[in-house]
């Protein structure tokens, strides 16, 4: 399979960046994106030029970092995949293939394809935790949780923290996120003690790292790897109001 390539290069986060074309030629249906992306840096390298610079860790869908906006969707047109998981057969032979990085203030570009996501580390530092002392914490399994909370917090807990949800918003909202980290720990009994603290810090990080708020266009559900439902958003918005109306009275 033969494809035409148009790739935003940006040699710095101070740099100016252009979309440039690529020939991707003699590429195998069954090779996934990334490794399409290795055959063309392969024939760049051996021309003599820089190749095209972007994330990748497990290549298995499980790390998030392969943060691509292909044909201007987040990790693609295939539903419910990373962008390692998106396979060439996908395309048709000949296309033109438009490759960007997410597009976010908070996600700022570092070369190429590659953007910084610290931020969300930031917000996961800031609450995204329980506080235990090591060795004082009884087994998971000795604390009953009931299955319908299990259930919502394990598929709340999918969320692998790529930030599709946020390239997708057109304010580059990381409600979904935030609201998937939060409902994960505020479901089970071993998160209640930090419930209120966990919300307030989390969403205030959140909007002191410069994320924007959510419009309810569900752009986000549409576009995440792991199905997180936008059901967690409506619990986060819920958990907020509690938390600040108990901190207000006190």
């Amino acid at each position: 399979m033969n494809f035409k390539l148009k790739v935003w290069r940006q040699a710095n986060p101070d740099a100016g960046g252009k979309i440039e074309t690529y020939e991707a030629k003699d590429i195998p249906s069954e090779a996934s994106f990334l490794e399409m992306l290795d055959i063309v840096n392969t024939g760049i390298i051996e021309s003599g030029g820089e190749p095209i610079h972007f994330d990748h860790d497990c290549r298995e869908g499980i790390c998030g970092m392969c943060s691509l906006t292909i044909n201007g969707i987040p990790h693609g047109k295939d539903n419910a995949v990373t962008t390692c998981q998106l396979h060439m057969r996908k395309f048709r032979d000949g296309d033109t293939i438009f490759i960007e990085p997410f597009r976010a203030r908070a996600f700022p570009v570092v070369k190429d394809l590659v953007v910084d996501r610290t931020s969300f580390d930031r917000i996961i530092a800031s609450g995204g935790y329980i506080s235990v002392r090591t060795g004082s914490a009884v087994d998971a399994n000795a604390i009953p949780v009931a299955k319908d909370d299990a259930d919502e917090a394990f598929d709340a807990a999918a969320c692998i923290g790529c930030g599709a949800c946020v390239a997708a918003c057109k304010n580059a909202s990381a409600m979904l996120f935030v609201g998937a980290k939060v409902a994960h720990l505020n479901k089970l009994p071993q998160g209640e003690p930090e419930k209120e603290q966990r919300v307030l810090r989390m969403v205030q990080q959140m909007d002191a790292e410069g994320f924007g708020n959510c419009t309810n266009q569900y752009e986000c559900e549409a576009v995440c790897p792991k199905e997180i439902s936008a059901d967690v958003i409506a619990k986060l918005n819920r958990d907020y109001l509690a938390a600040s109306a108990k901190e207000a009275v006190s």
